[in-house]
C-alpha cells in the first residue's frame, strides 16, 4: 500500500540547508496497521506531507497503492483518508452537513453519500446526533466525526496524524474502539503517528524516526525483545557511584542508563551471559533502598533509540513555514 525509497526532503534557506527527511525507505502492506513514531522535529509530519502530495520530495520516491505520488497526486488523494491533528470540521454545520459537503467535493453521488454516511455515523456512535451542530459536540465526538468524514469516500489508506491529541483518556479509548471497529468492518490500511505509545503498541509494525532517519523498525514485541529481557529500577542514595560502576562493569549500558528523579536509576539488564536481575543487584557496591524488575515497554524502546521520552505537543519545526 505504501512504498517509500530513499525519501528525502531538504529545505533551503539563506541560513543554509536543513534536512528534514534523510533518505528513508519503508513499506506498508495492504491492511496493515503501521505506526510511525518520533520526537518533535524528527520528520514525521514532513513525511506525511510528501505522502499526500502536499510537498515534493527533494530526492527519492513514494508510491501509494502502486501510484507515484508526484506523478499522480489527484489519483493518490482519492485513495487516502486523512485526519490531521488540528481540527478541520465546520462547527457551524451539522454532522450530516459536514459529511455531505465532503462527499460532494469527492464527487460521490447522493445515494452513495446517504448510504455511506448512515453506516459511518452508526459505526461511530453518532447516528442520533447527526442533525446537531458540531459546535455542540465533545472533543471525542468531533474526532469520531472527522474519522467518519475521512472514510466517506472509501479510502484504501487511512492516515491518522495524532488523532487523539488533547483528548481525555475516556475519549481516546472511545475513538480507538471505533477505529478498530471500522478497520474490521470495511478493511483498510492504517498509518498512525501518535505521542501515546500505548496506541502504537497495538499496531502490526512500528517505525521509529529520529533526526530525519528511521532508526528502528519491527513489530512492537520484537523491538522490546531486542532491547532487553528485563528492565531494572534501582533507588540508591549514591546514584553517581552506581552509574560509574555500571558503565565500568557493563560498557554496553552506555547511553542506556536513565536518571529518574534524584535517586532513581533505570536501565536494561546487560546483554549477554546468564546473569539474572537479582544476581546483578547482589553485586552492586552501593546500598540499595528499593529495586524492581519488569519487562521492557515501547517507551523504553523509544528512549533507547532516540535518547528522550516521547512527549505530546506541536510538531514543531517539522512544519516548514
Amino acid at each position: 500500500m505504501i512504498e517509500a525509497k530513499d525519501l528525502t526532503k531538504i529545505y533551503k534557506s539563506r541560513r543554509g540547508n536543513r534536512i528534514a527527511v534523510d533518505g528513508i525507505s519503508f513499506s506498508v502492506g495492504e491492511g496493515e496497521f503501521f505506526s510511525f513514531l518520533g520526537p518533535n522535529g524528527a520528520g514525521k509530519t514532513t513525511t506525511i506531507q510528501m505522502m499526500v502530495a502536499l510537498l515534493t520530495p527533494t530526492r527519492g520516491t513514494i508510491a501509494i497503492d502502486g501510484l507515484d505520488v508526484v506523478s499522480y497526486p489527484h489519483q493518490v488523494r482519492q485513495k487516502i483518508g486523512i485526519i490531521f491533528q488540528d481540527p478541520s470540521l465546520d462547527d457551524r454545520l451539522t454532522a450530516w452537513e459536514n459529511l455531505e459537503f465532503h462527499g460532494r467535493l469527492y464527487g460521490i453521488d447522493s445515494k452513495t453519500r446517504e448510504r455511506r454516511g448512515d453506516f459511518l455515523l452508526g459505526v461511530m456512535g453518532l447516528g442520533e446526533r447527526r442533525h446537531d451542530l458540531v459546535r455542540t459536540y465533545s472533543g471525542g465526538m468531533k474526532r469520531r466525526l472527522e474519522i467518519a468524514r475521512g472514510l466517506l469516500h472509501s479510502p484504501r489508506l487511512l492516515i491518522l496524524d495524532e488523532p487523539t491529541l488533547g483528548l481525555d483518556p475516556h475519549s481516546r479509548r472511545s475513538v480507538w474502539e471505533y477505529i478498530h471497529r471500522v478497520r474490521k468492518e470495511v478493511g483498510m490500511t492504517v498509518f498512525l503517528t501518535t505521542h501515546y505509545l500505548e496506541e502504537a503498541d497495538t499496531s502490526d509494525r512500528v517505525a521509529i524516526m529520529s533526526a530525519g532517519k528511521i532508526v528502528a523498525m519491527g513489530t512492537p514485541d520484537r523491538l522490546k525483545k531486542d532491547l532487553s529481557s528485563e528492565m531494572l529500577s534501582v533507588e540508591t542514595e549514591n546514584p553517581e557511584a552506581l552509574t560509574s560502576y555500571l558503565l565500568k562493569t557493563y560498557p554496553a549500558l552506555d547511553s542506556q542508563i536513565r536518571r529518574e528523579g534524584e535517586n532513581l536509576l533505570y536501565f536494561p539488564l546487560p546483554p549477554g551471559g546468564d546473569l539474572s536481575p537479582w544476581d546483578l543487584l547482589r553485586t552492586l557496591p552501593v546500598p540499595i533502598r528499593e529495586a524492581s524488575v519488569r519487562r521492557p515497554n515501547l517507551d523504553d524502546v523509544f528512549i533507547h533509540h532516540t535518547g528522550s521520552a516521547l512527549k505530546g505537543g506541536d510538531t514543531e519545526g517539522e512544519k516548514h513555514k
